[in-house]
């Protein structure tokens, strides 16, 4: 990488074998235009897009990460624009004979002495924030329980001055749909499980229409919701069946529609005077479970803000932190990978059956993997999701992976985790929050106002000029590598003082202006 005054012109190859660079300059640079090396632009070529470092023969491999992107479709000239029409996008790697838990690097020394504020919950895990949510069975009854949460913010909330949030979990499922197909466990283990985000404390409220195929003894069984005794600790035994705390809108005694509100209200006040009676108090990091993701990627992605956030996973695991990366159309192509770091055969074998079960769930539907990539993804530089995929996995950094966790599934364990969902960031990022989520990093290119709800976001600029635009919305420009402000490993550490900080309570951007994306639950079974 060159680093030099904004006027220069500025490539970044990853890899010494590479045969593209990548143009760092804002507005890219002309045709005309001489590199450090003596190369002659034949072309304008967009800031975040490659350029041709050698001539290239039809059919050549294009190197980026010492990986082949693609190959080429004509003869290219050194000096050229390598963008997605000049190239051939390579066959998804096979899933059989891939390297099995063979990268066992040295352990790295324990991370100890880092801490944040945070809550306490009586199973065991700890929240950033100390949240009310609302849940329900249906999408029947989001209005009504949204009508009920700007009531309660308006007139109950300030009377709890401990209690961050109020929030209704809304989602698109409960009813019209086959509850009892074998896939329809995912939507509802998910709402399940969300239900019990370390972020609630414990407390758990339902609104239920009555009618719905999802009932709430569905939703949360007996034995699924953590029992309290007289000392507010967790019976492990779960040998009581509590009642569920719901308010049925179907119920006889509801007469027109602010009787229902009024039942909320009521309902939700026991919560808030619970909730507010918690105080934050010292906490080891080990307790952080943060979800990491990006969207609106562009070619920078896995150049700055990726590689940063890998260097802050693993120092998150060697302070014993949980980390999840997810996505799985963006690791696919690098399955062999992960594979290779699972800490044994079984985690490896996990890995590849997600990975099988979303091929054939996108075969149904008749596409494959490279329906992944945006309009967004390509104007930024990505030529497909096989480069698309080599920058995402990078924020799993380089420790081992410990774990596999299916759609909507909920963590049992710390260190890596590899949980698989859909690539979209909304429904990545529900099912992150089912897994046990209580921070998220969020990296961008593009730019995007993602947020959510329930648990604090921390976004990440992988560029400058996006991080000065967007300056009331990113809370960290990663873009700062590529202007040689700071190394990777520099930013790193950076993010994971923002992560104690933001967990003990100070607040993202998303979280200053309210920015919250709907729930939106993976549903891969029928709509009947």
């Amino acid at each position: 990488m060159t680093h030099a005054s904004a006027s220069l012109p500025r490539t970044i190859r990853i890899h010494p074998d590479d045969n593209v660079a990548v143009v760092v300059n804002d507005g890219g640079l002309p045709a005309g235009t001489v590199l450090p090396d003596g190369l002659t632009l034949r072309e304008h070529v967009p800031q975040g897009h490659k350029i041709a470092l050698t001539d290239l023969a039809a059919s050549a491999a294009v190197l980026r990460y010492n990986v082949a992107i693609g190959y080429a479709q004509q003869d290219i000239a050194a000096g050229s624009w390598v963008h997605e029409r000049l190239l051939r996008m390579p066959a998804a790697r096979a899933l059989d004979g891939l390297p099995i838990a063979t990268r066992q690097p040295a352990p790295l020394p324990p991370l100890e002495g880092y801490t944040f504020e945070g809550y306490r919950n009586p199973d065991g895990s700890v929240g950033t924030r100390n949240i009310l949510a609302i849940t329900t069975t249906v999408q029947c009854v989001a209005g009504v329980v949204d009508f009920a949460v700007q009531r309660i913010k308006a007139e109950l909330l300030p009377k709890y001055p401990n209690v961050d949030d109020v929030v209704g979990l809304e989602h698109s499922y409960g009813c019209g749909v086959a509850i009892d197909a074998p896939d329809a466990i995912i939507p509802i283990r998910t709402l399940r499980n969300i239900s019990l985000n370390p972020n609630f404390g414990g407390e758990v409220m339902v609104v239920s229409l009555g009618c719905e195929k999802l009932q709430p003894e569905r939703l949360l069984p007996p034995g699924s919701i953590p029992i309290l005794d007289e000392r507010n600790v967790a019976d492990v035994g779960l040998t009581a069946n509590p009642e569920l705390d719901v308010v049925c809108l179907q119920s006889e005694h509801h007469v027109g529609f602010m009787s229902m509100i009024d039942s909320i209200l009521v309902t939700a006040e026991e919560h808030l005077e619970r909730l507010n009676a918690r105080r934050r108090e010292t906490c080891p990091a080990s307790e952080l479970v943060v979800g990491v993701q990006c969207g609106g990627s562009d070619a920078f992605s896995g150049v700055t803000a990726n590689p940063a956030v890998g260097f802050a996973t693993d120092l998150l695991v060697r302070a014993g932190a949980t980390v999840m990366f997810s996505e799985v159309t963006e690791v696919r192509d690098g399955i062999d990978q992960l594979t290779a770091r699972a800490v044994n055969a079984e985690v490896a074998e996990a890995m590849i059956r997600e990975m099988a079960w979303y091929d054939a769930y996108l075969d149904k539907g008749r596409v494959d993997r490279s329906a992944n990539t945006t309009p967004g993804n390509k104007k930024g530089g990505l030529s497909n999701i096989v480069e698309k995929a080599m920058g995402s996995i990078i924020k799993s950094g380089t420790a081992p992976i410990s774990g596999v966790l299916s759609p909507g599934e909920k963590l049992a364990q710390r260190g890596l985790i590899y949980a698989a969902t859909p690539a979209s960031d909304f429904i990545c990022g529900t099912l992150q929050l089912a897994a046990g989520m209580n921070l998220h990093i969020f990296t961008t290119g593009r730019g995007t106002p993602y947020g959510l709800a329930e648990c604090p976001v921390i976004k990440v600029a992988t560029r400058s000029d996006l991080a000065r635009r967007w300056h009331d919305l990113m809370d960290v420009n990663a873009g700062r590598i590529a202007d040689g402000e700071i190394d990777i490993d520099g930013l790193g550490w950076e993010l994971f003082r923002l992560m104690l900080e933001v967990a003990s309570g100070r607040k993202t951007w998303a979280e200053h202006w309210k920015l919250a994306n709907a729930l939106t639950l993976f549903n891969p079974a029928p709509v009947t």
